[in-house]
């Protein structure tokens, strides 16, 4: 029997980058090339991020970056493997979702290993997301390099009433 797990939500809010860097360092193979490791790092300071704590201690972030008016990505984002899950990943995107809404994005975007790539923890990887409302667009081998396929995944937040809102 799985018992509810009890977290809380904080954010979204800038100067994550701590939070961000323990996360990431205990999700290797997600997370394995460390130049890759610490950009993030460095550009989660300046990013709206929202923080999952279970028992006061960081369980998970998500990290938004508004790339125009309309429309954001899914930056970066991790959960603890030990609560992998348990709703975590799910309520923080919920929260950066009504966010994003309030600011008038419509659009929100994830770029992440691409289905012709074999590895099993992607595909996991995609298909959170695609439980998350996100469908896939279009698959670039330029983007990142050959053999790291970019799976480019997006997802409608809502209308805007106005293209000048």
């Amino acid at each position: 029997m799985n018992i509810p797990l009890a977290f809380s939500l904080e954010g979204p809010l800038l100067g994550q980058s701590p939070v961000c860097e323990l996360i990431l360092r205990a999700l290797p193979d997600w997370f394995g090339v460390e130049a890759a490791l610490l950009d993030y790092v460095r550009a989660v300071n300046d990013l709206p991020t929202v923080v999952a704590r279970v028992e006061g201690r960081p369980a998970g972030f998500f990290t938004v970056k508004q790339h125009f008016p309309q429309a954001a990505e899914a930056y970066v984002l991790g959960v603890l493997p030990a609560y992998h899950r348990m709703g975590i990943g799910r309520a923080m995107f919920e929260r950066a979702e009504e966010y994003l809404r309030a600011l008038g994005v419509v659009y929100l975007q994830v770029k992440t290993l691409g289905p012709s790539h074999p590895d099993p923890g992607y595909a996991a990887t995609r298909a959170f997301y695609e439980r998350m409302g996100f469908c896939p667009l279009e698959e670039f081998r330029q983007l990142w390099d050959e053999s790291n396929p970019c799976l480019v995944m997006v997802k409608w937040l809502g209308r805007r009433t106005s293209l000048h809102e």
